[in-house]
């Protein structure tokens, strides 16, 4: 009975944070919408989540914490600059010029080209399912493109969203070596500091219009405080998410918190819906449902490969939940 709670629990944990993720792409397009840039978007998000985890570290590892962050900082930086800066970025750019539910679909291509870095890169045999899972992803792509009639969909849009996917698989490669270093509370906040000090240099702070979040801000034919928005983007969309996803992967196996995450795409699809009245045309919804079919696939496969160390890749690499 205890074990059957543990899990149910761990469920909760991460269908809550796969659908608290999932909010982040409408309420920040509302933002930018209003005046903020992708980029000054990202950069609140990112350093309001930096303020807040940074005291939490401090009161919940102390020292340890501190340790653990500096003796990995060399990957903590990477990861901050790729799987905090520039996935959430180049999302924010993406979801700016396409609907939020087809960006995030681009970005939940990361575990293809995790199998295509696999392959190509360390020259890894990896299972065939694994090349159906990507060839599966690529059809999907096609048809959200809808490729056979010139491509329809916003190229700078999509090329941001492929970039994110990115950045999330260069985040599901570096979590092999911070596993066991670093916990998710204080790779979260180093990754934030990272982050927020990268953005800080490219995304103008000095131009961002602060006034937006006294004003009223508009998210399809409703309107809410713009402070309200940014609030939830960085309380609930960022620090909460990430927490509850930690505590998902605690009490859950990595793989099955992995495939829960893939809801946050159905949270967003939602989300746009309910507030930006965003709707997908009928290939969209059919090829971003090939595309999540063939990333699934992509994902299950990489935990069953083994790099040339002999040291298995830990299904916990694979957890997409990041914007």
């Amino acid at each position: 009975m205890p074990m059957y709670s543990t899990k149910s629990v761990g469920l909760g944990f991460a269908l809550f944070s796969a659908v608290t993720f999932g909010g982040s792409g409408p309420f920040a397009k509302a933002l930018i919408g209003a005046g903020f840039t992708p980029q000054q978007a990202a950069w609140v998000r990112i350093l309001g989540a930096a303020v807040l985890l940074v005291p939490l570290v401090l009161v919940l590892r102390g020292s340890a914490g501190l340790r653990s962050a500096r003796a990995s900082w060399k990957p903590l930086v990477v990861y901050g600059l790729t799987g905090i800066a520039g996935c959430q970025t180049l999302f924010f750019i993406a979801a700016s010029r396409l609907p939020v539910g087809v960006a995030l679909m681009l970005e939940f291509t990361g575990p293809v080209l995790v199998v295509l870095w696999l392959k190509y890169g360390q020259k890894v045999a990896v299972p065939r399912s694994a090349a159906i899972g990507v060839g599966i992803a690529l059809i999907g792509l096609a048809t959200v493109a809808e490729v056979w009639s010139g491509l329809t969909i916003d190229l700078i849009g999509l090329l941001a969203g492929l970039a994110a996917a990115a950045c999330q698989a260069t985040y599901f490669i570096l979590i092999d070596k911070l596993t066991g270093v670093a916990d998710p509370l204080v790779m979260t906040a180093a990754g934030s500091v990272v982050g927020a000090i990268l953005l800080t240099l490219i995304s103008a702070p000095w131009g961002v219009p602060w006034h937006v979040l006294a004003e009223s801000v508009a998210m399809g034919d409703r309107h809410a405080p713009g402070w309200l928005l940014a609030a939830w983007l960085i309380v609930v969309s960022t620090v909460i998410a990430y927490l509850a996803g930690a505590a998902a992967v605690q009490r859950l196996s990595a793989a099955i918190a992995g495939a829960v995450a893939y809801v946050e795409v159905v949270a967003a699809c939602v989300f746009a819906l309910i507030l930006l009245n965003e709707r997908l045309t009928t290939n969209q919804i059919i090829g971003g449902t090939i595309v999540l079919l063939g990333a699934f696939v992509a994902q299950s496969s990489v935990g069953k490969v083994a790099p040339p160390s002999e040291t298995p890749v830990p299904t916990d690499a694979l957890d997409p939940s990041l914007t």
